[in-house]
């Protein structure tokens, strides 16, 4: 059955848009803005290098469990209130962040961080909800970029708070900044009726969880320990061994947390692919550029730019992710989401190839940037429109939840990847080991690549003209309205 009608809305419900995007905007920022302070927390908080690596790792596994399990509460309980308790968690984290300088807080404040990861699917199912056909292509596309904008101002945001007050300010702010995301979603956002009913899936939370948390801190922590090592090896074993019999779980459950039935199909699997590769390739940018910019001129092709000069050099990306997510919706309108996909992996490799061409001019590095920016708009924004033609109107949440983890997962192996290949390909350079910019270009060579493997995975998508649906025509299984 077609989902309930869209009763007409509100006035402040007119702006459930935009406050969806800033909820969007603040996940990535508090996502980014510990970054900066990353080389000073040690001295600021006694505690060695190992821990505070775990300020970072820990947002990660959060957000990787929490995004999915989030997701299938939100189509079961209400998007809306779960959305709210993702923003919640968030603030809190913030707050906790704001108040001590004790590591261990510090890195379960972190992991509370870690829920706002659920922000964006929720955000889109909703839209796919409430808004009519006509709107829901656009906003849609400008929920996906505020990935990329909250990155490109929460760096300079943070670099900028560090290098001119006490660094407990950054935190203060993105409370602040949370606690108005939160009382503005509570305000604008209205509660979809549209619930799938059902008894959440404990076990195969508990199952998906351990297996997650196996396979992203060994490629995390990879690095750092010893890919051979007996720890890395183990947690890689782990994970193939729980994520097995998990699969075996849910394909055995009634009412499964991941529907792997629904996931393995080409019209929904092949997008959570695309996803996995497109992550890679964009979070390879983010890692090389922030690095290749503050090396020393020494090297013969570094800066030596500062920590909130590199921020600003991010900036533009992340504008340019704001005003391309309309083209990517009109392309998806014209053309279909499959085809906005592949152009974006093809314009992530020439980004990429710009970058392989010259690395040493900071207008150049700019350019490249953005052009990779560019095409993450338009692959970021395809992604979801994809799912939602894909999946019934009763799974939207958790099936874009489990996309963003496939993202999340990319990120996670792209961070490995390219440290691997920096560390490989390094020199000494006034006293201290420094990549080579053979190193870089390797780097970018391998994301674009993976780029171009994305947008062949974007072909292979079936079109709508086999039995494709608009964004807001799929057909619950059995969702029902709240109450009913």
């Amino acid at each position: 059955m077609n989902p309930a009608p869209i009763p007409a809305a509100r006035p402040r419900e007119r702006l459930a848009v935009p406050v969806l995007a800033f909820g969007g905007i603040l996940m990535a920022v508090m996502q980014t803005v510990v970054v900066p302070l990353l080389p000073d927390l040690p001295r600021l908080t006694g505690a060695s290098p190992a821990a505070v690596s775990w300020m970072v790792t820990a947002t990660l596994l959060a957000g990787a469990v929490l995004t999915p399990v989030l997701g299938r509460a939100g189509d079961m309980y209400g998007k809306r209130r779960v959305l709210l308790i993702a923003l919640a968690l968030m603030t809190v984290g913030s707050v906790l962040c704001a108040v001590t300088s004790d590591i261990r807080v510090l890195i379960a404040a972190r992991a509370l961080q870690g829920a706002a990861a659920a922000v964006v699917p929720l955000s889109i199912s909703i839209l796919r909800d409430e808004l009519p056909p006509h709107r829901t292509g656009s906003a849609v596309a400008l929920m996906s970029s505020t990935v990329g904008v909250g990155a490109g101002l929460g760096l300079p945001l943070a670099a900028l708070i560090v290098q001119y007050a006490d660094w407990h300010v950054m935190f203060w702010a993105t409370s602040a900044l949370g606690a108005l995301g939160l009382g503005l979603a509570w305000w604008a956002v209205r509660e979809s009726p549209l619930r799938s009913p059902g008894r959440f899936d404990a076990l195969g939370t508990l199952g998906l969880a351990s297996g997650l948390v196996c396979l992203l801190l060994g490629v995390s922590q990879g690095g750092q320990w010893g890919w051979s090592s007996p720890a890395v090896v183990g947690l890689f074993a782990g994970a193939v061994v729980i994520l097995c019999l998990w699969a075996w779980q849910q394909l055995r459950t009634e009412r499964p947390l991941v529907d792997l039935r629904l996931a393995v199909g080409r019209r929904v699997g092949l997008p959570h692919v695309a996803a996995l590769l497109t992550g890679f390739a964009f979070y390879a940018n983010s890692l090389v550029t922030a690095q290749l910019v503050q090396a020393p001129a020494a090297t013969g092709y570094g800066l030596g730019l500062s920590i909130v000069a590199t921020g600003l050099c991010m900036l533009p990306s992340g504008l340019i992710m704001l005003l391309f997510s309309p083209v990517s919706a009109r392309i998806s309108t014209a053309r279909g989401p499959r085809v906005t996909l592949a152009i974006g992996g093809v314009v992530l490799a020439l980004g990429y190839a710009v970058r392989i061409a010259d690395s040493t001019d900071l207008w150049v590095i700019l350019v490249g940037a953005a052009v990779v920016s560019t095409g993450t708009t338009l692959a970021y924004s395809a992604l979801p429109t994809l799912i939602l033609r894909a999946v019934p109107a009763d799974a939207t949440a958790s099936a874009n939840g489990v996309n963003v983890l496939m993202r999340t997962i990319g990120q996670a192996v792209s961070s490995a990847a390219v440290a691997a290949v920096l560390v490989h390909h390094s020199t000494w350079v006034g006293g201290a080991e420094v990549p080579t910019l053979h190193g870089y270009q390797l780097a970018f060579a391998m994301a674009g690549t993976v780029a171009l493997v994305a947008a062949a995975v974007a072909l292979a998508v079936p079109s709508d003209g086999s039995g494709g649906r608009s964004v807001t025509g799929a057909p619950a299984r059995t969702a029902m309205p709240k109450g009913a």
